[in-house]
């Protein structure tokens, strides 16, 4: 089965601002026949979620700390993953500059600190997801503009950057991946080979149409984007690289193994040719279907006339898959909307047919950033929102972290806001061996629900009971 984590990036140069300080990244992407270590979904034993607050906790300094993503370890305690610009607070004496390093924390079930390490070259690291790996340690993802592994190792601006740790947070090697432009990862998981499989983007421009290597496309040049796909042996040593998408922006955000060996890859897709076949309008969820050796076997648009944007996906135990994130459409595949933007939920079945779809928000901008299954046949949603009706019952000012519980037919049977009067943010969670859900993302409140706040943006992590 599956634990997840989620996600971030621009989708076109006017927002990039708005997104280049968001991560989504993914725990695990196992198949649901892959019954792994890193599995602790509910057997049952553990009792049903309540979503009751047990404990809130900031960690950061005086800068822009966040978190993007989070695994449980295996003693039961809590692996976060994400960046820091800070050098002082809870970053005193662990560096002294002010680029961004790759973050990662251990935390107890009691949201205590048991480690606190940062990794990084003397430019940009920005982590994006983490997964647990068949050693006992982590493999992260990110992406990076130093030259992390040895001299000469980036390739230009950004790099796909994958750094393995072990279980006590030591680095045990590091691989960059990329060409002169913007090439960011998003999510990561371990195979149920024991391999690693890596999605992101790749700004095909600038590589001239490079990281392609054994698809046979005749060197036909794509876009300024595409997704990115690569699988690596444990070692971080690339078996294929694999790009899809069109002539417009296309950026992977998630990704699954599929019970066939093969992956399901998901994000958004502005381009309407390629490898796009039937766009629908501004930005489209785009899912792409490889097997095992990254050959293209299908790919799906699903949304409407205007910006929709996938940034996870799940199994369902009936062979299907949920798919989440937002949309501003009201027409097409998208049947309502309840205002600027909505959560948006879909349920597609293995060829890629669109099951059924629900949309979940109010008059404001609400979003989803990861779905995970918990106890029950349902599943948690986390993302935010800038809403106080319809769906969403309160809020605390500006935007609230938020989640939602949906059964198996995308019913809603729980809501949540956690924030305060400032900017909140959920980005991933974790369903835990003992039944409790423990969501992470950031915050810059200092009241309501967040007792304190250390700078201009804190890591935010809480449970749920």
């Amino acid at each position: 089965m599956l634990l997840k984590k989620r996600n971030l990036t621009y989708l076109c140069f006017p927002i990039l601002f708005l997104f280049i300080l968001v991560g989504c990244g993914k725990d695990d992407g196992s198949p649901m026949t892959d019954d792994t270590v890193d599995d602790p979904i509910d057997d049952g034993t553990s009792g049903n979620f309540n979503g009751e607050l047990q404990w809130l906790k900031t960690f950061g300094g005086s800068n822009i700390d966040q978190a993007t993503a989070i695994v449980e370890s295996a003693d039961g305690n809590y692996i976060l993953v994400g960046s820091t610009y800070s050098n002082d607070g809870d970053l005193a004496g662990l560096k002294t500059g002010m680029d961004s390093d790759f973050w990662v924390l251990k935390l107890s079930k009691e949201g205590a600190v048991i480690w606190n390490k940062i990794y990084g070259g003397e430019d940009d690291e920005l982590a994006t997801g983490i997964t647990r790996t068949n050693d006992g340690g982590y493999a992260i993802s990110g992406y990076s503009r130093s030259d992390n592994c040895f001299v000469g190792s980036n390739g230009g601006f950004h790099d796909f950057w994958i750094l393995k740790i072990d279980a006590n947070g030591n680095e045990v090697w590091c691989q960059n991946y990329g060409y002169p432009g913007s090439d960011q990862a998003t999510a990561i998981f371990e195979t149920q080979e024991n391999d690693l499989f890596v999605t992101g983007f790749l700004d095909v421009t600038a590589s001239e149409g490079e990281g392609n290597e054994g698809r046979g496309n005749n060197g036909t040049l794509h876009g300024v984007g595409e997704y990115w796909s690569i699988k690596t042996n444990s070692s971080g040593d690339f078996d294929w690289k694999r790009y899809f998408g069109g002539s417009n922006n296309d950026r992977s955000y998630d990704a699954i193994q599929t019970n066939d060996g093969g992956f399901m890859v998901i994000g958004a897709s502005e381009s309407d040719d390629f490898d796009i076949i039937d766009s629908k309008g501004s930005y489209d969820f785009w899912a792409v279907k490889i097997n095992a050796d990254g050959a293209l076997q299908w790919t799906k648009s699903f949304g409407g006339s205007e910006i929709d944007v996938a940034y996870s996906i799940t199994p369902t135990p009936d062979g299907n898959f949920l798919i989440a994130g937002d949309t501003r459409s009201f027409d097409m595949d998208v049947t309502e909307n309840n205002g600027n933007a909505d959560m948006w939920l879909i349920k597609i079945n293995p060829n890629g047919n669109i099951i059924w779809e629900k949309n979940f928000g109010g008059s404001e901008f609400d979003s989803a950033k990861d779905i995970i299954p918990i106890s029950d046949g349902n599943y948690l949603i986390t993302g935010s929102s800038r809403s106080s009706n319809a769906d969403v019952s309160s809020n605390n000012g500006q935007n609230d972290a938020w989640c939602i519980v949906v059964n198996g037919n995308g019913e809603m049977v729980f809501e949540k806001n956690i924030g305060g009067s400032n900017l909140d943010f959920s980005e991933a969670a974790i369903y835990t061996s003992d039944g409790s859900v423990i969501i992470v993302g950031n915050t810059e409140s200092n009241n309501g629900d967040i007792s304190e706040n250390k700078g201009i943006k804190d890591l935010l992590v809480y449970k749920l009971k």
